[in-house]
This record gives C-alpha cells, structure tokens and sequence, in this order.
C-alpha cells in the first residue's frame, strides 16, 4: 500500500495509490480509525479497503510529505562505507545520530531553499524507516515489528556550516526546507527486504549518487534497535538512514555544490521519486 498526503502546507489529506497510479482520497475512512498521525493498527485498518471502491481525487493537488510532522526527525550519519570514505571520515564503530530540525521538513516537490550567503548546499538521498508503534530499548530481534513503511528522504546539508562553524553537525542540518519526505509511505509489506533497494540522486540530468541498501553499515533493524536505546520512538517519527558516495563535497577533482535555479531528483526503487528546484533564500 502507497500512501501519501495531498493540499497546500499545513493542511495535507490523506490518499492512496491505486494501481493505475491515480489517487484515491481517504477522508471517508480515516475519521473512523484513530488519532494516531500512523500506526501499525492503522494502517492495518486501510489494507483491507479496496481502493477501487475510494473516492478520486479528481482535481490536481500539491503532493505534501507523505507522513505529518513527525515528533522525531531522526538522522544517520555516514552509514555507507564509500560515502564516509570520499568525506574523510573513518567507518563509525557504532551509528552516528543527529536530529534534523522539524522546520526542515516539507514535502517531496517542495522548493529546496538555499540560505542566504551559503555557499555548500549538497544533497543527500536516504532510505527513511517510518516509525508505527511505540518504539524504546527494542531488542534488533523484534525491532522490525515496530516499523510501518519506508519512505524517500532528501538529508539537504549545508557544509559550511555542518563542518567549519564549530559545534554539532545540526546548524548544517536544519535549514528550512533540508529535510523533503515522500511523496510515498510505502507500507513494509511492499518491501521485503529493505537492505536491497537502489536509490540515486541526479542534479539537472547529470546522476551524483547511484547506490544500494546493501552497503549500509549498520541494517534497518539494527538502526531502529540502536535509536530506541537512547530515543523513545514514536508512531510516525522517521529515521533517515544514511546516504551512499556522490555527494556533492565527495566530488573529485573540486566538490560541488547546489545553486539557485536547479533540479535535483533522487529516488529510491519501489519508493517513488522527488524532483525539486532549489531557489535563493
């Protein structure tokens, strides 16, 4: 099942993909399921609809993030081999957690806003593991039970500020608009092996990233297992999973960097796909 939220900022509904690829609007239905933003029981309740039998929507909408914000925004940092190699960094011994600000979050389409006076703006497609049950000090045994879906995240890092300006890596995280979700919440059923999937990123036409799961260091499981050690997780909070090489400050023989006026699209296979225009601050 393929869910996403659709409307202007603030104001998303709920739809579903149907298997022509058209959409399927759920305000119907949802009333009647709970007050949970995602939950396993939830979404249980919307897997035994037919979609056929839902409402379409028939007038063209703004694709938002595919889940609402989210109490945690929960990031991984450099958990490719190959991406920690082109930045410099040594494979971490244990996962590298930061939290990306909630005004980062925005939707898949959403414009990629620049700030102003930056000058290493990168992009970063991730694997997002949403969160569909309380979630805290989880065994990696049980841990995927507490996932509802995956999702496409774009981790947008400002360099400058994530690396040179001191302190921790979240000054160069949480910019408005660095953290697009979605446009889908695929529901774990749809994928069963989330250690298999390509992802990539493309910035006007020329491909940046071109990855797979597989090379994670650390797994899904062990990820959501590890986070809840320290963080409870909550039904609806996502963890971004880290990135493979072909970011923009791995970039050989100078890095580089986004400008105003440009396309980045990135995707992950089965997921669906973003495609935004990054503009000036």
């Amino acid at each position: 099942m393929k869910l996403l939220r659709y409307g202007d900022d603030s104001q998303e509904k709920w739809g579903m993909l149907d298997s022509a690829g058209g959409i399927r609007t759920l305000e119907d239905v949802l009333p009647h399921i709970g007050s949970e933003p995602v939950s396993l029981e939830w979404l249980a309740h919307l897997q035994k609809l037919d979609p056929a039998k839902l409402p379409v929507l028939k007038v063209e909408h703004r694709v938002g993030p595919c889940i609402p914000r989210p109490l945690n925004f929960v990031c991984i940092g450099l958990n490719y081999a190959d991406h920690a190699a082109e930045t410099g960094g040594k494979t971490p011994k244990e996962p590298i957690l930061f939290l990306k600000s909630l005004s980062a979050f925005c939707g898949p389409h959403d414009d990629i806003i620049i700030p102003p006076g930056s000058r290493k703006t990168d992009w970063e497609v991730e694997l997002g593991v949403v969160i569909g049950a309380k979630a805290s000090r989880v065994s990696e045994d049980e841990a995927m039970d507490y996932v509802a879906g995956y999702a496409v995240v774009n981790d947008v890092s400002e360099r400058e500020y994530q690396t040179e300006r001191g302190g921790q890596w979240d000054k160069g995280k949480g910019c408005d608009h660095f953290g697009p979700v979605g446009p889908y919440l695929v529901t774990k059923d749809e994928v069963p092996d989330p250690q298999a999937l390509r992802l990539f990123c493309e910035v006007d036409g020329e491909m940046m990233q071109d990855g797979t799961t597989a090379n994670m260091i650390f797994s899904v499981k062990t990820l959501v297992s590890y986070v809840s050690q320290f963080i409870t997780l909550h039904p609806g909070d996502i963890i971004a999973t880290g990135t493979p090489a072909g970011v923009g400050m791995g970039k050989k023989p100078a890095p580089i960097f986004l400008r105003a006026g440009q396309t980045v699209r990135l995707g992950i296979e089965g997921l669906g796909e973003q495609q935004a225009k990054t503009v000036g601050g």
